[in-house]
């Protein structure tokens, strides 16, 4: 590990979540919400949000690890939108969890942008090597990919931050390989439920990019 120190720590988290924000809303992503809204599943997501973020504190644990959540908004309504809802979510959990602007700009970076960010950047891994095949979207990019994002982001932040204070070393990556393989459980699973039932939910799927010889147009992939 090589902890930074604690100013360096505010500017490159303050940096990286400027940048994130300002890449998203440039793109507009707000253009593909319907007039109606966004579905009804994107803001309940969202909401749960600062709960899960949050574990730590809403518990009392100190060996409870916050859940990201961050990749299954990303398969449910793209990369652009995500981190625009991600800041308001920090704040929430800010308020919600009494603690402080430091720890709030942390979990916004490292249980949101950057989860996040490696979400999209293995979704694009698997469209680009691996079948277009439902299995795939599945197991590849929803189950898969969420469990390296969230171990990759927790790994990181425990590389360039001081460890929680009930965690040895060891303990850390154990617990973090848990935690993001019941995260991965949760999303796969809500995916394959979606896909199956409600497809029009998920932003990054498509009948004809996914389901073999599909010829019906469908979402652009996020």
């Amino acid at each position: 590990m090589i902890p930074l120190p604690d100013d360096e720590v505010w500017i490159f988290n303050a940096l990286l979540a400027t940048c994130s924000i300002a890449v998203a809303a440039w793109l507009r992503p707000w253009r593909a919400v319907r007039s109606k809204g966004p579905p009804w599943l994107w803001v309940f997501v969202a909401a749960a949000l600062p709960w899960f973020w949050g574990l730590d504190l809403h518990t009392g644990v100190p060996v409870t690890l916050p859940m990201s959540i961050a990749p299954l908004m990303v398969l449910l309504c793209g990369w652009p939108l995500t981190v625009l809802a991600l800041a308001p979510i920090a704040a929430l959990t800010w308020v919600a969890g009494d603690t402080g602007m430091a720890d709030a700009l942390t979990r916004l970076v490292w249980l949101g942008l950057v989860p996040a960010t490696a979400a999209l950047a293995i979704g694009g891994a698997t469209r680009r090597w691996l079948p277009h095949h439902l299995m795939v979207y599945i197991l590849a990019r929803a189950w898969i990919g969420t469990f390296l994002a969230c171990t990759a982001a927790a790994w990181l932040r425990g590389w360039l931050h001081d460890l929680p204070p009930s965690f040895a070393p060891a303990d850390f990556v154990v617990a973090s390989l848990l935690n993001a393989f019941g995260e991965a459980v949760l999303t796969g699973a809500l995916v394959a439920a979606l896909v199956a039932f409600r497809p029009k939910m998920l932003a990054s799927y498509a009948d004809w990019l996914y389901l073999p010889g599909s010829t019906s147009p469908g979402r652009a992939d996020a």
